[in-house]
């Protein structure tokens, strides 16, 4: 629909056309969740029948190492993967 929303989040767009997406998500009146997004961009379709954990695992690295989130959050890992 070629709508914009702006201050929703920060979009690292990256030379191979993939991109990482990150944002705040939650509506409750304690805590918040920080959402990751990962797009990567593959030439062959027949990629697509890839494990998708594999496929976007170096933009999740690159991504903890980039924002430092594991350091921050205590965590050693994330909570739910979709």
């Amino acid at each position: 629909d070629h709508s914009i929303a702006e201050k929703q989040g920060i979009q690292i767009a990256l030379e191979d056309r993939s991109r990482i997406v990150i944002r705040l998500s939650g509506t409750g009146t304690e805590g918040a969740t920080l959402r990751f997004y990962f797009e990567r961009f593959l030439r062959s379709p027949a990629q697509l029948d890839g494990d998708v954990q594999q496929a976007v695992s170096a933009l999740v690295q690159f991504a903890y190492r980039l924002t430092g989130i594991l350091e921050r959050s205590g965590r050693k890992a994330p909570d739910v993967i979709t």
